[in-house]
């Protein structure tokens, strides 16, 4: 896979027409704005629709009997159980989305192939994989609560949301391997905080076999963090590389 950065018709800067930018300087300080203000007006229409009672979801109630005692039991303790339901959906919906993108970026690789330094189709596997695994493992912890875990929780709208940008790079034709791994470090970057948050959440419902499971995947998420943080370098260094070799022989 090329991974030197190359020079083309780009037109997006003003530098490119120096007559008609300064047409466009000089327009800009004789056309006064559309609206007179500032951005405050925009704020205040933003601020009406969050005060708005709507959000965007709502907990199911739980799906067994045996969840809607757990789930009594567990307010009556004290504790915030929707809370940890509502993560775990979180969880569910950024590890369906983490293996699917994952999988983009096997694709990435079959069709252009590496570069020096980059991932081995075996790594990324691997990834696919373990990320396969959590999101089989949030399931399970889901269902052992009495709860469904195929009902979309609020945070798992949001993340679904969030994630759209990344699967948009991972799977835009004009993209190569490098640029999928830049999204991906975004995502590994989101999930290696998100475990954080979930490991410390599970430890209020006294079963360490749970907490030490996502702790396990915690770790496995590390070891993601530090490969493509890895790629992305070796990436970087290949294009600067690349950039020398044809300054040099041009």
């Amino acid at each position: 896979m090329k991974t030197e950065t190359t020079a083309g018709m780009n037109r997006t800067g003003m530098d490119m027409s120096p007559m008609d930018s300064k047409e466009v300087v000089v327009g800009a300080t004789i056309m006064p704005p559309s609206s007179a203000g500032d951005d405050s007006a925009i704020a205040s229409v933003l601020a009406h629709y969050a005060r708005r009672e709507e959000r965007v979801g709502t907990m199911p109630p739980p799906g067994t009997l045996k969840g809607a005692v757990k789930t009594a039991l567990q307010a009556l303790k004290g504790e915030a159980p929707l809370v940890l339901l509502d993560k775990l959906g979180e969880r569910l919906a950024f590890e369906r989305a983490g293996s699917r993108l994952w999988k983009g970026v096997l694709s990435k690789f079959d069709a252009l192939g590496s570069f020096e330094g980059g991932p081995t189709r075996e790594e990324i596997e691997q990834i696919y994989r373990d990320e396969v695994e959590h999101f089989l493992l949030v399931a399970s912890v889901v269902r052992t609560l009495g709860a469904d875990p195929t009902a979309e929780t609020p945070l798992a709208d949001v993340h679904g949301v969030a994630s759209c940008g990344l699967i948009k790079v991972v799977t835009d034709p004009r993209t190569n391997l490098a640029d999928a791994l830049e999204a991906m470090l975004v995502a590994e970057l989101t999930d290696n905080d998100a475990w954080d948050v979930l490991i410390e959440m599970s430890q209020g419902l006294n079963d360490p076999q749970i907490t030490a499971q996502f702790m396990d995947a915690r770790a496995a998420e590390a070891r993601h963090l530090t490969m493509v943080r890895s790629w992305i370098k070796a990436s970087v260094l290949a294009r600067a590389k690349g950039d020398h070799a044809n300054m040099v022989t041009s």
